[in-house]
């Protein structure tokens, strides 16, 4: 039986490299792209580890270059089917509205949002020509509920959801089922070598520096529950191996469904008094 072939954006880290061994455990064909391909070493390794002897292809690819998106789609030209994409590539900025320059939100937007549409657009053809695929995206929680000190990632994924949304009705006649993959808080490093802090927002003399402390103060004491990555990966690739998704999202971690209903429920003065309480970020 031939293997269905999954194209994978930011395979090297986080839920991309978890998701592309458990892909190759389950004998689908993994196109792994990422910016640096040394990094394969490290998929590599943990193959080896895990006893992972699936089919997996190492190719660079940074999703805010269209040079390099128009080279990878070249080199896939041959193959007779993409039949999933998955895009996973990005990072996180934080940092407080007032202090963070329009050039770091547009670096942010290009790889979380214009990045996920670039590869979008040029694997999509290949998709209606074969008449069906899949694309999965990676959103977050903060698609759907905004955090204090994180606006560029929270817009972007945000702009993710809605843009995956009309993506969904777009393509749907052509055979193609797409889906948003929203986690809560997960053992990755978009929280420690993924994250990046607008310079700004680090200074001491920052007018936002205490907030900034509580906030940091308590993503750090709730570490400890943050899930294991692995159980994203395991939903990724089963939604890989159904027929078609029924949904359009899905919600995944400790608490994120109750909270993204009680954001939904609640009067907006309740639901930021319980913000404003639970990070304390009055200055």
């Amino acid at each position: 039986m031939d293997k269905k072939t999954v194209l994978i954006t930011g395979a090297s880290s986080g839920f991309g490299l978890f998701t592309t061994l458990e892909l190759a455990r389950r004998n689908f064909h993994v196109i792994a792209t990422m910016r640096n391909l040394e990094n394969k070493d490290i998929i590599i390794k943990l193959c080896k580890q895990e006893g992972v002897n699936g089919s997996i292809e190492y190719f660079s690819l940074d999703v805010t270059d269209s040079t390099s998106i128009q080279e990878l789609t070249s080199q896939l030209s041959h193959l007779p089917s993409i039949d999933i994409l998955i895009n996973n590539a990005g990072f996180a900025l934080g940092g407080f509205a007032e202090e963070i320059c329009l050039h770091e939100y547009r670096e942010q937007f290009e790889t979380n949002f214009f990045g996920t549409i670039a590869v979008t657009q040029a694997i999509l053809p290949f998709m209606r020509h074969q008449g069906g695929g899949k694309i999965i995206n990676l959103s977050s929680i903060s698609g759907k509920i905004a955090f204090p000190g994180l606006s560029p990632y929270v817009a972007s994924k945000h702009a993710l959801e809605g843009w995956t949304e009309s993506l969904r009705l777009e393509v749907r006649p052509f055979g193609i089922d797409v889906a948003l993959i929203e986690p809560g808080s997960f053992q990755t490093n978009i929280w420690t070598k993924g994250k990046k802090i607008a310079r700004k927002s680090m200074l001491s003399d920052s007018p936002y520096a205490m907030m900034m402390t509580a906030i940091e103060r308590e993503m750090e004491k709730g570490r400890e529950n943050y899930g294991n990555p692995r159980s994203v990966a395991l939903l990724i690739a089963d939604l890989c191996s159904k027929r078609n998704l029924n949904k359009l999202r899905y919600p995944i971690g400790k608490g994120v469904k109750m909270l993204i209903l009680l954001k939904q429920i609640i009067p907006w003065k309740l639901w930021e008094k319980i913000v404003v309480n639970k990070l304390d970020v009055r200055p």
